[in-house]
């Protein structure tokens, strides 16, 4: 949620700043903003309204030779969607500029006790911070101004702020929402992700919370909030431009269903031929009496699957709970636990804060995320990566079948040998073969899906994936869609089904094949429209979508496929933003 980026150095701050905003659309926002500051001139100038980046660099035209600048794209928590809450915000004396992502929990309280209850421009919790820091500058020295404004606020924060009495300097700070410096040639840059600075940064740090950063064109101070100086130890940034290039594909998200089958591949030579998994880690796992696998969205219907794979091949019992749930509502948990996280992003709010009560608790917390140097990664006992690459469709895809081919292989070295290398290769040429003649799905889905309303039923490891199918669909086209276990149709949803009502059936065992094709019937019988997608071993009539069989435990990987390709075409049919559907973020980083 949210996106910054902040530049200080040789070059137009204004090109690298708005550039690093277009990288970071997928994380969903509805509202942009820019400040520069000229140093020639003494003075900053402010553009923000609602609406797209590309919008947002129309009305960039007057200031060229700015060498700082910040930037941020929002997505609304305090307040509705307007210019005024847009940042960046201003302090009411004019001399600070602050963009900040995350949630200030406590900024009601601190407008009473610190700013008299002022009455400020926005309704926007960030407008705090920015007179706060005007107001301790006042009299102290603006880095203790701003740490004393640090020390006060509660919540979550990635913060830039500009200073127009010193327009040589960049701050940042962060608290539990990303921020990362990249080091450049010819200055540095500050940003929520490396999307942001892969064309212009050659090293990144990965900032810790409650840091407060001083940059100048070429030093970079860090500080605690005590203000201790910090050590800072640059990392190479491996990110390729190219690797967020759409290429031939007219969506991030139709490249990533594409990608899927080398994503699988690149999985099965990193985990078996680097042996990333070692045997201290296997152990750690093995010694718990269950895991715990918590998540969100597409994460946590990733996680079903793992738990049928971990506790059959591994049999070690696994519970599978939704993280914003747990958080505040934990079950009663066996004496020894280990704790599994995923996370795409590895920056998920509601997983950090299970993060940190089950530290407190000195339990075992393990995370499998696509991004090695975000906080989940770096705060838990050890991470998995997925190796998926940079996932820029907000309807994630790609990061789905990686994480179930992760948790395959730990299933496989928790457990018995499986030759999972073997039936993973064979995953991805069935990906391929399906991805092949994908086209074809197009004429079904204009057929189909005519209504309001969908439902997916399956049984099993089926019904798993429904839930990830339906949740595609609804977040991109915006059809009311629900996955359900065909056998509890009949126990209440069937009151819903009606004359042409879309019905997607997922098929690939056989020892349950007669009983979801019996639930189908039945909807068939109330008038709905029935779709079919199944594996080739099962001999089916009747089937529309017939897929290459593979290894029964890893069929989720490839029934998922025609259920990502339906929700594509179907925001494709009807008009809407495929790769950036409405009130949806990338990285969920508040709660």
């Amino acid at each position: 949620m949210c996106g910054i980026v902040g530049y200080i150095g040789d070059l137009q701050a204004k090109s690298i700043v708005l550039k690093g905003l277009k990288q970071l659309e997928y994380r969903g926002y509805d509202s942009a903003g820019i400040a520069l500051m000229q140093e020639d001139t003494l003075q900053h100038t402010i553009f923000k309204d609602i609406g797209r980046v590309s919008h947002l660099a129309s009305l960039v035209d007057s200031v060229s030779d700015a060498r700082l600048g910040i930037g941020h794209t929002r997505w609304a928590t305090h307040g509705p969607v307007t210019q005024a809450n847009a940042h960046p915000h201003q302090s009411r004396n004019g001399r600070f500029l602050v963009v900040h992502n995350g949630v200030i929990e406590n900024y009601k309280q601190l407008i009473k006790d610190y700013l008299n209850d002022e009455v400020l421009k926005s309704q926007t919790d960030s407008e705090v911070i920015v007179n706060l820091i005007a107001l301790f500058a006042k009299t102290n020295p603006v880095p203790i101004a701003i740490l004393k404004t640090l020390n006060l606020l509660e919540g979550s924060y990635a913060l830039l702020i500009l200073d127009q009495d010193n327009p040589t300097v960049l701050y940042g700070a962060k608290h539990k929402s990303p921020l990362l410096l990249g080091k450049c040639p010819k200055g540095h840059i500050l940003a929520s992700d490396m999307l942001a600075m892969c064309e212009e940064a050659t090293h990144f740090y990965a900032i810790p919370d409650q840091t407060l950063l001083t940059l100048s064109e070429q030093h970079v101070d860090l500080s605690n909030l005590e203000g201790e100086s910090l050590t800072l130890t640059y990392e190479h940034l491996e990110m390729d431009a190219l690797q967020c290039d759409l290429g031939n594909h007219p969506h991030y998200m139709l490249k990533e269903i594409y990608e899927q089958p080398t994503v699988i591949r690149r999985i099965v030579e990193k985990y078996y031929e680097e042996s990333l998994l070692s045997d201290e880690f296997i152990q750690k796992i093995k010694a718990a009496e269950r895991l715990y696998i918590l998540a969100a969205g597409t994460s946590l219907n990733a996680g079903y699957i793992g738990k049928v794979l971990i506790e059959r091949l591994a049999n070690i019992p696994v519970e599978v709970h939704i993280a914003s749930e747990f958080a505040y509502h934990p079950p009663l948990l066996v004496k020894k636990p280990v704790f599994i996280m995923i996370s795409q992003s590895g920056e998920t709010a509601d997983l950090r804060a299970c993060l940190i009560n089950i530290k407190k608790l000195g339990f075992p917390i393990f995370t499998i995320t696509n991004v090695k140097t975000s906080t989940l990664a770096r705060e838990a006992d050890d991470f998995l990566e997925i190796f998926a690459g940079p996932e820029i469709a907000v309807a994630s895809t790609k990061a789905y079948t990686a994480q179930i081919a992760v948790l395959a292989i730990l299933s496989e070295a928790l457990g018995h040998h499986y030759d999972m290398r073997s039936k993973l290769a064979q995953v991805a040429q069935s990906m391929d073969y399906f991805l092949s003649q994908a086209s074809h799905v197009q004429n079904l889905v204009k057929m189909l899906l005519t209504k309001r309303n969908a439902f997916y039923i399956g049984r099993g490891l089926d019904y798993f994936v429904c839930l990830e199918a339906a949740l595609k669909l609804k977040e991109i086209s915006y059809i009311q869609t629900e996955g359900f276990a065909a056998g509890e149709l009949k126990h209440g949803t069937i009151a819903l089904i009606e004359k042409d009502t879309p019905v997607i059936a997922i098929i690939s065992s056989l020892s349950i094949a007669a009983n979801t094709e019996s639930n189908l019937q039945e909807v068939k019988a109330r008038g709905a429209k029935a779709l079919v997608i199944a594996t080739d071993d099962l001999n089916l009539s009747d089937v529309d979508i017939v897929l290459n069989h593979v290894d029964a435990l890893l069929t989720p990987m490839v029934t998922v496929l025609p259920a990502q390709m339906i929700a594509y075409y179907a925001a494709h049919m009807l008009g809407y933003d495929i790769d950036k559907p409405r009130n949806l973020a990338k990285s969920v980083t508040v709660e």
